[in-house]
């Protein structure tokens, strides 16, 4: 009863939470405006199917998840008897959404369209694909969420922190820079003032929230520079969809899909897998600012929030994002996440959410990220040891190479026939460059939580423990599971691979097994005398 009646002190929100809300909700505005244009502007899939039935059962998988994780930190400030903890973020994976759109989404709709099936069919097909995939994906996280704590038990904090300090510097600070950076005048003064109150502590005229002012500054800037004609060239008003109510029910829409999903299993397993590694990691992270929430329990909600959006009609599965030291800076509480729940969940159901993601300009939505990866950033290196910071910062290479890949195979950059043509040829002087930056990209987060805790064992001078995760990771990259040699991260058998990629595999496999040898030869030494 004590902590019962805890609870019920608790205040639902407080001031912060008004800034960790707008934050949140952009983040998830963001990837589910680069959902739409993917496959809306890219593979010309039809657009009232991505807003008025994709939209809604992907909106509820965060609505689901937020009110769990509103749930578990008023039960963890009641426990704990305190008013600080803040609530796990909850919202749609950005690498993974983004993977969804280009790689299994918008080809399974123009391959559907080339077997002879007209429009509507197509599409219809491609949406009971993509719940097919997240029930897949839910179900895995579902059965790997139990392994979560035995997890953080063996791996060192410079490995958990690292790899997502990697992954937020790469593609939550430099990405969303390079979009803030497009419109200049409108990215560059939403992101000063950001920093202004976030970062320097300075204080806005009537207590303004500082996300709220930098978000309000970036959107008036746009439309008003653009309505005088001093905007970019170009500048025109989107044309909003219609308001419109879909109840996203569940359904068995998802079991038409399932064939479907065969092909591309080597995709979604890995995605599966580095939510789950992702969400242990943001648990380690949440464990660092303070609030010592269970590994199972944050894996559990996420996987339960997934399945829930798949089951509805949704196509891009929900995470814990690696923000919350951030939120917890910005002073947001738990009130946040349930408003971020409400306002997402509802704008899928009622139609709004799609009239935003078409007005918001991405120059204002975009600094808000940059802000989160910094705030990560740093914690990497100051939660962790001292001696541990070498770790930390080549944690974070991975994920510069993933970035690479990620932009080199962007068709608007590089045409698909010339991205192969860079891919193929070995000389003298080795493999590749665009093979070695895609292959070592690929299962970037698993391959910088493995280089971090073998580089932390050799710092411990524990040679033979650096030897195995090294041995490890040599089995893992044989199965694509770090450096996989398809270039869209797939996970394969290595005796079905042939030519260059079979190369490649054996080369990064034989190159961890041999290091692993020489540090289990160098372990058969007398130790030092001391002095």
């Amino acid at each position: 009863m004590p902590h019962a009646s805890a609870s019920r002190r608790l205040p639902w929100f407080v001031a912060g939470d008004l800034n960790g809300f707008f934050g949140l909700v952009v983040d998830n505005l963001s990837i589910l405006g680069f959902i739409a244009a993917a496959l809306v502007g890219i593979f010309g899939f039809p657009a009232e199917v991505v807003f008025q039935r994709m939209f809604p059962g992907t909106a509820l998988g965060v609505l689901v998840g937020n009110l769990v994780y509103t749930a578990m930190a008023r039960r963890l400030a009641a426990r704990e008897g305190r008013a600080d903890v803040t609530a796990m973020p909850l919202g749609l994976d950005a690498p993974t959404s983004i993977g969804m759109a280009l790689l299994v989404l918008g080809p399974a709709y123009v391959g559907f369209r080339q077997q002879g099936l007209d429009e509507a069919a197509a599409a219809q097909a491609t949406w009971q694909l993509g719940m097919a995939s997240l029930v897949v994906m839910g179900v895995l996280k579902l059965a790997l969420s139990f392994a979560g704590d035995w997890i953080t038990r063996v791996l060192p904090r410079a490995a958990l922190l690292g790899s997502i300090g990697g992954a937020a510097l790469a593609l939550l600070g430099f990405l969303p820079l390079v979009e803030t950076l497009r419109n200049p005048v409108v990215g560059l003064a939403s992101l000063g003032l950001l920093l202004y109150v976030l970062l320097g502590r300075g204080r806005l005229p009537w207590g303004v929230p500082g996300v709220f002012a930098a978000f309000v500054l970036g959107t008036v800037l746009y439309y008003g520079l653009g309505l005088a004609g001093l905007g970019l060239p170009g500048f025109a008003l989107p044309q909003a969809q219609p308001l419109s109510f879909v109840l996203p029910w569940p359904s068995l829409g998802f079991v038409d899909g399932l064939a479907d999903t065969v092909p591309y299993l080597p995709l979604l397993l890995p995605f599966g897998l580095l939510m789950v590694v992702g969400g242990i990691n943001v648990a380690e992270s949440a464990r660092a600012a303070g609030d010592d929430y269970r590994t199972r329990d944050v894996l559990l909600a996420e996987a339960f929030s997934t399945l829930v959006a798949g089951l509805c009609g949704g196509v891009a599965q929900t995470t814990p994002y690696i923000g919350q030291p951030a939120y917890k800076h910005m002073g947001a509480r738990h009130g946040y996440t349930l408003l971020t729940g409400l306002f997402i969940g509802l704008g899928g159901i009622l139609g709004y959410v799609a009239t935003l993601v078409q007005w918001l300009p991405v120059a204002a939505l975009a600094p808000i990220i940059v802000y989160v990866g910094l705030d990560i950033t740093v914690q990497a290196f100051h939660e962790s040891p001292r001696r541990h910071a070498p770790a930390v910062a080549l944690a974070f290479l991975p994920a510069i190479a993933y970035l690479l890949g990620i932009k080199l195979g962007n068709p608007a950059w590089i045409a698909p026939d010339a991205f192969a043509a860079l891919y193929a040829g070995i000389d003298a002087h080795g493999l590749p460059d665009l093979a070695t930056i895609v292959t070592l990209g690929n299962g970037f987060i698993i391959t910088a939580m493995l280089w971090s805790t073998a580089l932390v064992a050799i710092v411990e001078q524990r040679p033979r423990r650096a030897a195995a995760v090294l041995l490890l990771a040599a089995a893992l990259t044989l199965f694509g599971i770090v450096h996989s040699v398809d270039p869209r991260g797939g996970i394969y058998l290595p005796w079905n691979l042939e030519g260059l990629r079979a190369t490649i595999a054996w080369q990064f496999a034989a190159a961890y097994a041999v290091l692993a040898a020489l540090l289990g030869l160098l372990s058969l030494q007398k130790p030092a005398k001391a002095g």
